[in-house]
């Protein structure tokens, strides 16, 4: 077990405090409107974003964003965590990037492991309201973690906050979130070896479903997690 792969459990741990359990990102609102009821309506949805959004979009960006703070393309790292912010479709979405990449940012400088390795700490302040992805990213190569390590953990991360979501607002069992970690979480290495090369050209964050959640959840009346 290397001090790289450490980190990686470090920076894929639910107790990173960043707040990532405050937020459904939909799911609360999918529930209230009947479209998550169950363990299996609970995998077709978490799924069904996995394999869309998360593996054709968030995934491949976060990869090309690892490969670009290697190379020390700090213009290119701005320019990839634009797009990632623009790419967010409602409010909700991007108020929940933006708050838990500031949290993550703050958290590193905080962190001697990774603030007082030479440049890095500058690097990332130097990005103009830091997306998630790309603090994240900004760790994963200051830790010099590999890239086909940090993109299933970073797909990991993701599922088992929603699972974790899904067992409060359905509400389902601990089992059940279990049975959906394991089911779910065997996609995920094809996934992860997809998005390290899948081409920009065929990126795509194309879910109308989760936006139209989104939106519909900034106004829920009776919510759990954030909007």
């Amino acid at each position: 077990m290397s001090l790289a792969r450490i980190r990686l459990l470090q920076l894929s741990s639910p107790t990173l405090p960043v707040g990532a359990y405050t937020y459904s990102q939909g799911l609360e609102w999918a529930a209230e409107a009947g479209t998550v009821t169950d363990e299996a309506s609970a995998n077709a949805w978490i799924g069904g974003l996995m394999h869309s959004a998360m593996a054709r979009f968030e995934a491949p960006l976060a990869a090309r964003l690892l490969a670009v703070w290697n190379a020390g393309d700090d213009a290119r790292v701005a320019q990839l965590n634009t797009d990632f912010l623009a790419s967010r479709e409602a409010a909700e979405l991007r108020a929940e990037t933006v708050q838990m990449g500031y949290s993550l940012v703050r958290l590193l400088r905080d962190l001697p492991a990774f603030r007082d390795l030479p440049g890095m700490n500058d690097r990332l302040a130097a990005i103009d309201t830091p997306a998630f992805p790309t603090a994240w990213t900004a760790a994963a190569s200051a830790w010099q973690i590999p890239a086909r390590e940090a993109l299933p953990a970073y797909l990991w991360a993701w599922l088992e906050n929603q699972v974790m979501a899904a067992i409060k607002v359905v509400p389902l069992g601990q089992s059940a979130g279990q049975r959906l970690l394991a089911a779910l979480g065997d996609d995920i290495p094809a996934l992860a070896s997809t998005a390290l090369t899948l081409p920009e050209a065929e990126w795509s964050n194309f879910t109308p479903g989760l936006a139209l959640a989104s939106c519909h959840h900034e106004t829920q009346y009776s919510r759990l997690f954030r909007s």
